[in-house]
């Protein structure tokens, strides 16, 4: 784990952390497509923005019980200061008779990238996913240029199952979309981040 961050769960009661938390992610979406940064996201450099209806659909989720339509949970990486340095989502899939996996998202502040932050979040996550006894797979989605995100998935044991090329176009160019999951039973760290376990 990063030795400069705690990680804590947040549940719907922690208002002050929430609402500290929707800054943050309206600040770590208004990045995407920036020079420097690249896009994380499938959405336009100027549509780049986390909207009121989304933060409250958010917030709804996070009161919804485990395993029921709906549900997420929400972890934050905490500097010393109490600084947001990244989070990570969990979250039930929309299709029927899918309950054994969920989504995953996540990010970290650009400040704190490669510090080991997005890796601890992860092992968060796959730690809590591990106990509800019901989750078998993480999945998640992310744009194929993203080389970073990847490796950090790969490294972690996340396998590639599929991808749509040129899913989106953003500002002219075009993205293919890479689909990843995470089988939580055998779960295996790669030695190499550049390969995936299977």
């Amino acid at each position: 784990m990063s030795n400069s961050v705690t990680i804590h769960l947040i549940g719907p009661d922690e208002s002050e952390r929430l609402d500290k938390f929707f800054v943050y992610l309206r600040e770590h979406v208004a990045e995407n497509g920036a020079s420097g940064i690249g896009y994380f996201l499938p959405m336009p450099r100027e549509s780049s923005n986390f909207s009121i209806e989304r933060e409250e659909r958010f917030r709804s989720a996070l009161t919804v019980e485990f395993a029921k339509p709906g549900w997420r949970r929400l972890w934050l990486a905490l500097s010393s200061s109490g600084q947001i340095a990244g989070h990570i989502d969990l979250r039930g899939h929309p299709e029927h008779f899918a309950s054994h996996r969920c989504l995953l998202g996540i990010g970290v502040c650009s400040l704190n990238r490669k510090s080991g932050v997005g890796y601890s979040l992860l092992e968060f996550a796959a730690s809590w996913a591990r106990t509800t006894g019901q989750l078998e797979w993480i999945d998640l989605q992310v744009l194929s240029v993203n080389e970073a995100a990847k490796k950090l998935y790969y490294r972690f044991g996340f396998v590639k199952v599929g991808e749509v090329p040129e899913m989106f176009e953003l500002d002219g160019q075009r993205f293919g979309y890479t689909y990843m999951a995470l089988r939580l039973c055998n779960a295996s760290i790669s030695t190499s981040p550049n390969l995936p376990t299977v």
